[in-house]
C-alpha cells in the first residue's frame, strides 16, 4: 500500500537471522535499496567527491555505505530521497533487537540523524516504523533519554481478529463443519498465535481416523494439544534450571518491568526464593553468580538483554505460565 502511494519502502527484519548483528541487517537493507537504482549510486558517488563514476562497483560500491564505512547512512538516504523524489519509509521488524548490540544502537542514532535531515524542506521525507512482538522490549527504544527515538509514539496493534479466523477457515477442506465463533474462541485460548492454529490443522489433516462430523471437536482438541505441548516444553526448560537460575528467573517474572538484577532488594528476593525452592542448597546470591545465571538464561532463550544491561523475559507469556503453575508463589 505504501508503494502504491509512491513511497520508497525499505524493509529490515532483525529476526530473520538471529546470528547477524542488527546494525549490519539495517545497513544491508539500505544498501539493497540503493543497489537497485544506478542513479542513486551515481549521485552518492558524486557527493563523496568522485568526478568519474562507473556504476557497477568499479569506482564506487554500496559497500562503502554503513557504520564507520566512509559514507554515513544519512548521506545514502539523502541520495535515495533526492534521486527518487519520494517519501522513504524504513520498516524495521522486531526492532527491539537493535538495542542488543552497540552497532544496532549506532544504526538507530544514524537513522535519527537521517530522519532529521530528510524531513527538512530540502528533501522528501523519511519515516521510520519500528515493529515488534514484545511491547515491553519495544518500549525500550523510546522510553530512555539516551535512546535515539526517545518519546516516539508507541501504538499497540490489535491481535488478529475474527476476520483472520474467517479467512483461515474459508481455506480449509472441512470448513462446512466449523463455526467461526467457536474457532475464534480456540484461537483466543491459543494466545492469538496463528502458528498454533496452523499446527493444529496440519495435525488434523494427517489424522486418518477422523470421520465426517468430527472435524470441529478434533480441531478443538488439536489446538489444545498444541497449547499444552508448548506450555509443557517451556516449563520443562524452566524445571531444568539450577536453583539460582530458577530463583533469578522467578524474581524477574514477578518483577516485570521493575526488575533490577543487582540491587540489594533484588538480591534479598533471590535469597528468600532460594530458601523456599531449594532449602538444602547453600548458594549465596552475589553479583558474579547472578550475572552468570542471567547469561545462562540468555543461552536457554528464556531471557533477553539490551546492550545497556536491561533484562527482560524473552517471551512475555512465560510469566503468566509460571504464575499459573505456581512457580511465582515462593517469590516475596
Amino acid at each position: 500500500m505504501l508503494e502504491q502511494r509512491g513511497a520508497v519502502v525499505i524493509y529490515a527484519d532483525l529476526w530473520a537471522d538471529r546470528g547477524a548483528d542488527p546494525g549490519d541487517v539495517i545497513v544491508a537493507a539500505i544498501r539493497q535499496a540503493m543497489g537497485r537504482r544506478d542513479g542513486v549510486i551515481a549521485r552518492l558517488a558524486r557527493s563523496t567527491g568522485m568526478d568519474k563514476v562507473q556504476v557497477g562497483g568499479l569506482s564506487f560500491s554500496v559497500d562503502k555505505v554503513g557504520l564507520a564505512q566512509g559514507v554515513p547512512l544519512s548521506a545514502a538516504l539523502v541520495a535515495l530521497s533526492d534521486e527518487t523524489k519520494a517519501m522513504t519509509v524504513l520498516i524495521i521488524d522486531e526492532a527491539q533487537h537493535a538495542i542488543t548490540s552497540e552497532s544496532g544502537q549506532s544504526a538507530l542514532f544514524a537513522l535519527k540523524a537521517a530522519r532529521d535531515e530528510l524531513n527538512s524542506s530540502l528533501h522528501h521525507g523519511l519515516r521510520v516504523v519500528a515493529t515488534g512482538s514484545n511491547r515491553d522490549k519495544l518500549a525500550m527504544l523510546r522510553n530512555g533519554k539516551d535512546q535515539a527515538f526517545f518519546g516516539a509514539p508507541l501504538v499497540s496493534f490489535p491481535p488478529l481478529d475474527r476476520d483472520y479466523v474467517e479467512w483461515f477457515v474459508s481455506h480449509l477442506p472441512f470448513k462446512a463443519e466449523l463455526d467461526n465463533d467457536q474457532v475464534y474462541r480456540w484461537f483466543a485460548d491459543a494466545g492469538y498465535r496463528p502458528e498454533m492454529l496452523g499446527a493444529a490443522v496440519d495435525a488434523l489433516v494427517y489424522d486418518w481416523d477422523v470421520q465426517p462430523g468430527q472435524y470441529a471437536e478434533r480441531l478443538r482438541q488439536r489446538v489444545q494439544e498444541q497449547v499444552d505441548a508448548s506450555n509443557a516444553e517451556s516449563l520443562r526448560v524452566v524445571h531444568s534450571l539450577t536453583p539460582l537460575q530458577s530463583a533469578v528467573l522467578r524474581v524477574m517474572a514477578k518483577a516485570g518491568a521493575d526488575f533490577a538484577p543487582f540491587e540489594a532488594k533484588t538480591m534479598g528476593r533471590y535469597r528468600s526464593t532460594l530458601v523456599a525452592i531449594a532449602p538444602n542448597v547453600q548458594v549465596e546470591p552475589e553479583t558474579n553468580n547472578v550475572q552468570q545465571a542471567l547469561a545462562a538464561l540468555q543461552e536457554k532463550a528464556l531471557v533477553w538483554k539490551a546492550a545497556r544491561g536491561i533484562y527482560a523475559l524473552e517471551d512475555s507469556l512465560l510469566a503468566d505460565l509460571m504464575a499459573s503453575a505456581g512457580l511465582l508463589e515462593p517469590v516475596p
